[in-house]
């Protein structure tokens, strides 16, 4: 028989372990202190990254990491998106070299979706934000730019 809820004490360790090791895109755009990095590949670099960002592909982080990072840094890991477990790769591969790590839930998808600007060739372009994705107000979306609030406004 499939149990259909779960202990309580069980289920606050679950999710403090997850907001222990993941972060959100709200939280990357207003946080400091760490150092974001993009796990994708370098065409998937050159499409489109996060400003600011450090490219560093998982298949990378055992010979290049110490060269990029300070392990007296936390590090935050992004890919694609929810349907790419990259940056959790990377996220393991960089905790276990030694960093504290933390994934950016969303990736890069939901970094677009909610209107934050993407480093091209080109410059840096913004689109706006997905309404799937962000508040709507009657005259048009809701610009939530407080450090720290998400655009989901939870």
């Amino acid at each position: 028989m499939t149990q259909t809820h779960s202990d309580p004490r069980q289920a606050a360790a679950f999710f403090a372990a997850r907001l222990a090791f993941q972060t959100d895109v709200a939280d990357v755009r207003s946080g400091a202190g760490f150092v974001l990095v993009d796990s994708r590949s370098r065409a998937a670099w050159d499409q489109g990254h996060i400003p600011g960002a450090v490219h560093l592909p998982t298949a990378e982080i055992a010979t290049r990491a110490a060269a990029l990072l300070d392990p007296a840094v936390p590090v935050v890991t992004y890919c694609w998106g929810p349907g790419c477990n990259g940056a959790t790769r990377a996220a393991l591969a960089l905790s276990l070299a030694g960093y504290s790590t933390k994934e950016m839930i969303g990736g890069i998808e939901y970094w677009i979706r909610e209107g934050f600007p993407v480093r091209t060739a080109e410059g840096d372009v913004t689109a706006p934000p997905d309404p799937r994705t962000a508040p709507v107000a009657a005259a048009g979306l809701i610009a939530l730019d407080a450090p720290g609030a998400p655009a989901c406004g939870c």
